[in-house]
């Protein structure tokens, strides 16, 4: 039985982001594995995924799956922005208590690039300098990490020079996307295999790592909990105060430029002003929530960050799903929103109309950042409803018949290359992160 560790170092909590998420669904999956396969052999997987926590606890979830959740040495709770939205790390280069439990592991999967990634990279090239069987050491990536660094570096920047103070902030900026890049570009190299979660991704790692090296990573979907439902509507007029007689245009993630809040407000105040009934929804937490408070007044509601069954509810409840970030790898958001029936909007170029099967048909592609070009393409469905209405349809179409379940991803995507028989030691020798 192969014993695989997950290192996840992000804080976990009832409302932590989609790479936390991610790895919980994955660990239900494989709690799901039968003990025994049909021919009577054993599943072969023991897992454990580390993620940080308050405490050091551990939740076990079967007999060969449990999470674990280990203090931070040098967490980034204390850099964090006002309202908190940020998902906390840790930026130790080294975390002890989890190099005591690494070596009971056989594969070692690193998920980020910072105190876990570094500990493992450590552990790993002094275990390839002895004899006996080597960990082998897997990455996935989930986020742009390096772009949204810079982000947070221009908001850290304002907060310590208040004023106009453009110079530091784009200078720091730039200094942490260029250091936080070649730092993950390194720890990639020093991994046997690489996994990410689109093929777009995959052709463009495999140029600098080799396309024998990266392989897909696709992200799941719970059909169970993200599904259409007629009553939704009314829960959310009754529970939130939402209007019941305009369309409702939702955004769920991070409330920060990185993931385009300001395009959307401009565009839905946009709309205000062209005279069109339209309220936005936006489900999360950021820096940007004031000002689009600001911009929008009574044509915004502020739900907060919500844990994944309320935002089922909210999904199924509204009737457009607009998200301008062009930072995800991914954007599992898009594919919940698909699922749960709304037309959705994404920006031309992005990952995340890899989610489309048909778009223009299933979904709506913007050529323009700009808040004139977002605006006409909400304009276009929300003055057509009978549109409106077939995008919807095809969208939870697409979703049913093209985005794999959990359980299929941990199938096929995880458990072959965990459960692969190791590449020789050379081959395998872990370079400095």
């Amino acid at each position: 039985m192969s014993s695989v560790a997950v290192l996840v170092e992000l804080v976990r909590s009832g409302t932590s982001g989609g790479h936390v998420k991610c790895w919980e669904r994955l660990a239900e999956s494989a709690a799901r594995l039968p003990e025994h396969l049909p021919d009577g052999s054993r599943s072969g997987l023991d897992l454990t995924v580390y993620f940080l926590g308050d405490r050091e606890h551990v939740e076990v979830l079967s007999p060969r799956v449990r999470l674990v959740m280990l203090r931070p040495v040098l967490g980034t709770a204390a850099l964090m922005s006002a309202d908190g939205s940020e998902d906390v790390t840790d930026l130790a280069p080294y975390h002890p208590r989890l190099a005591t439990l690494l070596p009971r592991h056989d594969v070692w999967h690193v998920t980020h690039s910072f105190a876990y990634a570094t500990t493992a990279v450590r552990l790993a090239r002094r275990a390839a300098r002895t004899p006996g069987p080597a960990p082998r050491l897997i990455a996935s990536v989930h986020t742009d990490v390096p772009l949204l660094a810079s982000v947070y570096a221009r908001y850290l920047a304002g907060r310590w020079l208040p004023g106009d103070h453009p110079g530091p902030g784009a200078f720091l900026a730039d200094r942490a996307e260029t250091w936080l890049r070649r730092r993950r570009d390194r720890l990639l190299d020093s991994c046997e295999r690489v996994l990410v979660p689109t093929p777009a991704g995959r052709a463009e790692l495999g140029r600098v790592l080799g396309p024998h090296r990266v392989a897909l990573l696709r992200r799941g979907v719970d059909h169970e909990r993200f599904r259409p439902d007629p009553a939704a509507r009314a829960r959310l007029v009754r529970e939130y105060g939402l209007p019941a007689d305009r369309p409702l245009v939702l955004f769920a993630g991070r409330l920060d430029a990185s993931k385009g809040v300001p395009l959307l407000t401009g565009s839905v105040r946009l709309l205000r002003e062209r005279g069109r009934a339209v309220h936005l929804v936006m489900a999360g937490s950021g820096a940007e929530a004031g000002p689009v408070r600001q911009a929008l007044g009574a044509d915004v509601s502020l739900l907060g960050t919500l844990p994944q069954d309320r935002l089922a509810q909210v999904y199924a409840g509204c009737d457009i799903f607009a998200f301008p970030s062009r930072t995800e790898t991914c954007g599992n958001v898009v594919a919940e929103a698909m699922a749960s029936g709304l037309a959705v909007v994404l920006p031309e170029g992005a990952r995340t109309t890899e989610w489309l099967l048909a778009p223009g048909r299933d979904g709506i592609v913007v050529r323009h950042d700009t808040p004139a070009a977002w605006a006409d393409a909400l304009a276009g469905l929300l003055d057509h409803p009978p549109l409106l209405a077939a995008v919807r349809q095809r969208a939870a179409a697409t979703a049913r018949g093209t985005h794999p379940t959990w359980d299929r991803v941990l199938a096929e995507d995880l458990l072959p290359v965990w459960l692969a028989r190791p590449p020789s030691r050379d081959r395998a020798h872990p370079r400095a992160a």
